[in-house]
């Protein structure tokens, strides 16, 4: 979450709405995002239904949930998908201006 903070802007102006879905609950998600400041959405999804609707992975020997980053179009398309093998496995923000740029032109 630490680069998506950090570029919080740049996807503002690609016209992008950021949005954070994580495994903890109501409470402990809105601590977590009021301690942090965190500018973008954050969605608790303690049952994982967001999870199961894109296919993201559970590996309890990785720590659980692996990352998963989605691009959906203003017509709910999934554009994008990547799903990370570990905790680390995640796409710079410049592939993800590079795809936003080609998605809204």
């Amino acid at each position: 979450m630490t680069q998506l903070r950090h570029d919080y802007q740049e996807f503002l102006t690609r016209d992008t709405l950021v949005m954070v879905v994580g495994p903890e609950g109501p409470q402990s998600f809105s601590a977590y995002w009021k301690k942090h400041d965190l500018p973008f959405i954050g969605l608790p999804d303690p049952r994982g239904s967001v999870l199961k609707l894109y296919g993201q992975e559970v590996n309890l020997f990785k720590l659980g949930r692996m990352p998963a980053q989605v691009i959906v179009d203003k017509n709910g398309t999934a554009r994008f998908v990547h799903y990370g093998h570990s905790m680390s496995d995640i796409p710079e923000n410049t592939e993800l201006f590079t795809l936003l740029d080609q998605i809204n032109s």
